[in-house]
């Protein structure tokens, strides 16, 4: 065996597909899913486009392998550190996970779109399957468990894909604060007639903080849920 052809082994032995799920991660951060190519990616980890193909058949597997790295955390988020004054309780298991997707979300903006894209792919799978268990948990009817978990899991999906997906239409150097109150000046001038309502909470558009608005719909969910039982 040759010396190049053992330098070789041993570079391909390294290379996992945890670590390309890492790199593809970070091409997709600063670059999106456009970004993502197994040419790029190659030259990011040094080695050659076969050597990735061994451990990742396509593009679409490598999306799914780079969405399931970023989302391990928040599927197996520690319900403690959101216990308050009833540790342990399925409603905040819930809000942890919620919470845990809504963050990888807005910090990874394209997550989005990927989980929103197929449904049946396993890390949706998988974020459902934790959802239906703490509905489980809740005590719901047999009968209105699957609609129940599917209205927290297309909640949580929608709404923090949402706010990543606004946040990246900002100008370059625009704050969000800056943004919200442009936004709440709007409002705040809309027809009277036409917007009371919208006219009515312009100041809360300026002040809300999204992240607490978001657990604050996950708990309006839970409510709901919680009458079912």
């Amino acid at each position: 065996m040759t010396t190049r052809t053992r330098h070789t082994e041993r570079r391909e032995e390294a290379l996992s597909r945890e670590r390309i799920a890492e790199a593809a991660v970070e091409l997709l951060d600063v670059a999106g899913e456009g970004g993502l190519t197994f040419r790029a990616l190659s030259a990011q980890l040094r080695t050659g486009p076969g050597a990735i193909y061994w451990h990742v058949a396509n593009k679409d597997e490598l999306l799914a392998a780079a969405t399931d790295a970023v989302l391990t955390d928040a599927l197996t988020a520690d319900t403690a550190a959101l216990a308050g004054d009833a540790p342990g309780t399925p409603e905040n298991a819930v809000r942890a996970v919620a919470l845990g997707v809504f963050d990888a979300i807005d910090a990874h903006p394209w997550l989005g779109a990927q989980l929103a894209r197929v449904a049946s792919m396993s890390t949706t799978l998988r974020l459902f399957e934790c959802i239906g268990r703490q509905v489980q948990a809740l005590g719901v009817p047999e009968n209105a468990q699957f609609d129940s978990a599917s209205a927290l899991l297309n909640y949580i999906l929608g709404v923090a894909g949402q706010n990543a997906a606004n946040a990246r239409t900002q100008p370059p150097g625009t704050s969000r604060a800056d943004v919200l109150s442009a936004e709440s000046a709007v409002w705040a001038n809309l027809d009277p007639e036409d917007y009371p309502f919208i006219r009515n909470v312009a100041a809360q558009l300026r002040d809300h903080d999204d992240r607490a608005q978001f657990l604050a719909g996950v708990d309006l969910i839970l409510a709901g849920i919680a009458s079912l039982r």
